[in-house]
């Protein structure tokens, strides 16, 4: 059967939920500019799965319109009752480059309790690379959960402001080698001696992934 607009449009009516996540995963093979349309009839759908789905693609397929997705997101961000579907909604700020959302992204940060939520807002804020993000990210380290700690270190590391380094090289002895591994890629984005000398040291992680990577930023930087 040969997928057409019309068709999928069809299937985003159905009453059946699995025949709306059909459609919405139809739409890639649709012309960008006619899966936008119908996208956004699917990013207001009543099911979660179905919102979620949509959302995620926008962070493409909002490239057609920026002025029309942008308050879509933020809104999704603010206001969807399912923390998958806000942490979507996160997800394709950052990957739009839509960097005049920090102020809903910062509101959202410190009103969730839902640490996925949390977690896609500062990955958000690294890739972003959005200056004004610093208090955050710094706050954000203090999570009671590591993964967002981890995402906190990558975000600094992409953020590039100076004032992470000292804060960043008191994470080289955490007990968690997947941190100390994102600590390494976040210290090689700076050229301070502190940084460089905490990629030494790491260079003697007793984990050989981390060690290894410490050493090859080392080379490739001629430390």
């Amino acid at each position: 059967m040969t997928i057409t607009p019309d068709s999928v449009r069809t299937l985003l009516h159905s009453e059946d939920y699995g025949d709306r996540i059909k459609a919405v995963n139809q739409l890639r093979q649709l012309d960008p500019a006619a899966a936008f349309d119908l996208v956004q009839l699917a990013a207001h759908d009543s099911n979660a799965r179905v919102r979620y789905a949509a959302i995620s693609q926008l962070a493409t397929l909002g490239r057609q319109d920026l002025a029309t997705v942008e308050p879509l997101l933020r809104r999704t961000l603010t206001n969807d009752p399912e923390a998958d579907v806000q942490a979507a909604a996160a997800d394709a700020i950052a990957g739009l480059g839509l960097r005049q959302a920090y102020a809903d992204l910062a509101a959202v940060y410190h009103s969730s309790t839902e640490w996925l939520v949390q977690f896609s807002i500062v990955a958000a804020l690294g890739e972003l690379g959005a200056p004004e993000a610093f208090p955050l990210l710094e706050s954000a380290l203090q999570s009671d959960n590591e993964l967002v700690v981890t995402a906190a270190i990558g975000a600094l590391g992409e953020l590039g402001d100076d004032r992470a380094v000292p804060i960043l090289v008191t994470y080289t002895s955490h007990p968690d080698w997947q941190l100390r591994h994102r600590l390494v890629q976040a210290l090689a984005a700076f050229n301070q001696p502190e940084a460089k000398a905490a990629l030494q040291a790491l260079r003697q992680d007793v984990s050989e992934i981390v060690a290894t990577a410490a050493s090859q930023h080392l080379v490739v930087e001629g430390g």
